[in-house]
Protein backbone atom coordinates (compact mmCIF):
# COMPACT_ATOMS: atom_id res chain seq x y z
CA UNK A 1 0.00 0.00 0.00
CA UNK A 2 3.02 2.55 1.18
CA UNK A 3 4.36 2.10 -2.19
CA UNK A 4 1.10 2.65 -4.43
CA UNK A 5 0.39 6.03 -2.56
CA UNK A 6 4.18 7.15 -2.68
CA UNK A 7 4.16 6.78 -6.37
CA UNK A 8 0.61 8.49 -6.42
CA UNK A 9 2.29 11.29 -4.86
CA UNK A 10 5.07 11.82 -7.29
CA UNK A 11 2.55 11.65 -9.95
CA UNK A 12 1.28 15.39 -8.52
CA UNK A 13 4.29 16.27 -9.49
CA UNK A 14 5.01 14.88 -12.78
CA UNK A 15 1.42 15.71 -14.33
CA UNK A 16 0.19 18.04 -11.76
CA UNK A 17 -2.12 19.19 -14.73
CA UNK A 18 -3.98 16.25 -14.79
CA UNK A 19 -4.89 16.01 -11.38
CA UNK A 20 -5.91 19.56 -11.07
CA UNK A 21 -8.80 19.30 -13.84
CA UNK A 22 -10.38 17.35 -11.43
CA UNK A 23 -10.63 19.71 -8.51
CA UNK A 24 -13.59 20.70 -7.92
CA UNK A 25 -14.31 24.88 -8.83
CA UNK A 26 -15.51 26.01 -5.37
CA UNK A 27 -11.86 24.87 -4.13
CA UNK A 28 -9.21 27.67 -4.48
CA UNK A 29 -5.43 27.07 -5.78
CA UNK A 30 -5.98 23.72 -8.00
CA UNK A 31 -2.25 23.52 -8.43
CA UNK A 32 -1.29 24.58 -5.02
CA UNK A 33 -3.67 21.57 -3.22
CA UNK A 34 -2.13 19.28 -6.10
CA UNK A 35 1.21 19.54 -4.54
CA UNK A 36 0.02 19.51 -1.19
CA UNK A 37 -1.69 16.30 -1.54
CA UNK A 38 1.18 14.61 -3.28
CA UNK A 39 3.75 15.51 -0.54
CA UNK A 40 1.12 14.01 1.54
CA UNK A 41 0.64 10.90 0.05
CA UNK A 42 4.05 10.32 -0.71
CA UNK A 43 5.08 11.10 3.48
CA UNK A 44 2.04 8.86 4.22
CA UNK A 45 2.84 6.18 1.67
CA UNK A 46 6.24 5.86 3.36
CA UNK A 47 5.47 6.35 6.22
CA UNK A 48 3.17 3.32 6.89
CA UNK A 49 6.16 1.23 5.38
CA UNK A 50 8.07 2.25 9.11
CA UNK A 51 6.89 0.13 11.28
CA UNK A 52 7.30 3.25 13.78
CA UNK A 53 4.98 5.66 11.79
CA UNK A 54 2.88 2.70 10.58
CA UNK A 55 -0.61 3.89 12.68
CA UNK A 56 -0.18 7.57 12.51
CA UNK A 57 0.16 7.57 8.49
CA UNK A 58 -2.15 5.23 8.18
CA UNK A 59 -4.87 7.57 10.25
CA UNK A 60 -3.59 10.14 8.06
CA UNK A 61 -4.25 8.36 4.94
CA UNK A 62 -7.88 8.04 6.17
CA UNK A 63 -8.26 11.61 6.34
CA UNK A 64 -6.48 12.70 3.30
CA UNK A 65 -9.06 9.91 1.40
CA UNK A 66 -11.66 12.01 3.21
CA UNK A 67 -9.96 15.05 2.33
CA UNK A 68 -9.85 14.42 -1.56
CA UNK A 69 -13.25 12.57 -1.95
CA UNK A 70 -14.97 15.85 -3.07
CA UNK A 71 -12.60 15.75 -6.42
CA UNK A 72 -13.93 12.28 -6.72
CA UNK A 73 -17.83 13.43 -6.71
CA UNK A 74 -16.93 16.03 -8.57
CA UNK A 75 -15.71 14.14 -11.43
CA UNK A 76 -18.89 11.56 -11.25
CA UNK A 77 -21.47 14.28 -11.13
CA UNK A 78 -19.53 16.79 -13.63
CA UNK A 79 -18.38 14.00 -16.06
CA UNK A 80 -14.83 15.39 -16.29
CA UNK A 81 -13.08 14.44 -19.06
CA UNK A 82 -9.25 15.11 -18.32
CA UNK A 83 -6.46 16.52 -20.38
CA UNK A 84 -3.06 16.84 -20.80
CA UNK A 85 0.25 15.50 -21.08
CA UNK A 86 -0.44 13.84 -24.30
CA UNK A 87 -2.92 11.92 -23.18
CA UNK A 88 -7.17 11.84 -22.87
CA UNK A 89 -8.76 10.11 -19.84
CA UNK A 90 -12.74 9.72 -20.32
CA UNK A 91 -13.63 7.68 -17.93
CA UNK A 92 -17.55 5.92 -18.38
CA UNK A 93 -20.09 6.62 -15.71
CA UNK A 94 -19.37 3.11 -14.10
CA UNK A 95 -16.12 3.92 -13.73
CA UNK A 96 -16.44 7.33 -12.23
CA UNK A 97 -19.16 6.50 -9.97
CA UNK A 98 -17.02 3.43 -9.30
CA UNK A 99 -14.37 5.74 -7.76
CA UNK A 100 -16.81 6.75 -4.90
CA UNK A 101 -16.97 3.29 -3.49
CA UNK A 102 -13.52 2.12 -3.77
CA UNK A 103 -12.58 5.20 -1.82
CA UNK A 104 -14.33 3.40 1.19
CA UNK A 105 -12.13 0.25 0.07
CA UNK A 106 -9.24 2.07 0.34
CA UNK A 107 -9.92 3.29 4.13
CA UNK A 108 -11.10 -0.22 4.90
CA UNK A 109 -7.00 -1.15 3.61
CA UNK A 110 -5.69 2.05 5.86
CA UNK A 111 -7.53 1.33 8.78
CA UNK A 112 -5.92 -1.74 8.91
CA UNK A 113 -2.76 -0.92 9.05
CA UNK A 114 -3.55 1.35 12.00
CA UNK A 115 -4.20 -1.95 14.42
CA UNK A 116 -1.97 -2.99 16.95
CA UNK A 117 0.41 -5.77 15.66
CA UNK A 118 0.05 -8.95 17.93
CA UNK A 119 2.19 -9.07 20.96
CA UNK A 120 4.32 -12.16 19.61
CA UNK A 121 5.23 -9.99 16.52
CA UNK A 122 7.21 -7.75 18.78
Amino acid sequence: MGVSYAVAGVLHFVVPELYAQIIPPFLPFPLVLVYLSGIAEMALGIGVMVPRTRRLAAWGLIALLLAIFPANIYMATNGVVVEGAGMVLDPSPAERWGRLPLQGVLMLWAWWYTRSPPADSL
